[in-house]
């Protein structure tokens, strides 16, 4: 094998490298979102471990903020995976016009995988403790979001304090109303099969988000109905705040 040979043979690789980019981008997110599952649950009793023990210790019931600088340590390696296997596709995303469908089929997975997490981490801690973790990750959310620097939207449905962790806005609402636009979408899916994220915010008086427009839930595809998962918190000036999660995640529709 000549030397030219070889260095032509350098050449056709690192072209192909580079027109493949997305593809390979997107297969390493993925195959990291799903590290980052197994890792997350793998963690979870190590973390459990922790709180007992310093609530024995402590003989006290420890507070949202500290189990979360109780446990963190834990989910070091999980979150370090996270941001790596998100930068990918964001990478793949941005390479391709193509991204879409990567993306899709990346979100699926991560969402299925997201899933067994929260049904395996119930089945190893149980319900409650379960439910303090998510608390101290709804928490964690508000301080990293803090009140004073951002605008509340007034949407004439209730004088609570609420924050949608998926576009980071806090909003006046109550919960009443929040269920009555779950149930209506809910019943509206039973006919259209679908609805779309920017169709839940106008149905709670929020403007429409950018990514609301790609997800959002698909009864046809077997992800369930609007299932709307409360937490309430303090927000960083005191005041009771109200963390709009989901049981069943919006999902990538198009």
């Amino acid at each position: 094998m000549t030397k030219q040979t070889i260095i032509n043979a350098l050449k056709n690789a690192q072209k192909s490298i580079k027109k493949h980019s997305p593809e390979i981008l997107t297969g390493i997110g993925i195959a990291g979102m799903i590290a980052t599952t197994v890792s997350a649950v793998r963690a979870t009793p190590k973390a459990l471990q922790l709180i007992d023990a310093r609530e024995i210790k402590e003989n006290r019931r420890l507070s949202n903020k500290e189990i979360v600088a109780t446990t963190w340590k834990c989910y070091v390696p999980a979150a370090v995976t996270g941001v790596l296997s998100t930068a990918c596709l964001v990478g793949a995303s941005s390479a391709n016009l193509r991204r879409n469908t990567a993306l899709a089929t990346a979100y699926s997975i991560s969402e299925t995988a997201l899933k067994e997490y929260k049904e395996k981490a119930v089945e190893v801690v149980g319900e409650k403790k379960e439910q303090a973790i998510r608390d101290a990750v709804a928490k964690e959310t508000l301080t990293k979001h803090p009140l004073g620097e951002r605008e509340v939207i007034i949407t004439g449905g209730g004088d609570i304090l609420c924050f949608d962790p998926l576009t980071n806005r806090y909003f006046k609402s109550d919960r009443d109303r929040l269920m009555r636009a779950m149930n209506e979408l809910n019943k509206r899916m039973r006919d259209e099969m679908r609805v779309s994220l920017n169709d839940f915010y106008d149905e709670i008086g929020l403007s429409e988000a950018e990514v609301g427009e790609h997800l959002g839930w698909d009864i046809d595809n077997g992800k369930g109905y609007i299932d709307l998962d409360f937490s309430t918190q303090l927000a960083d000036d005191g005041t009771p705040c109200l963390v709009v999660g989901h049981n069943h995640p919006p999902i990538y529709l198009w």
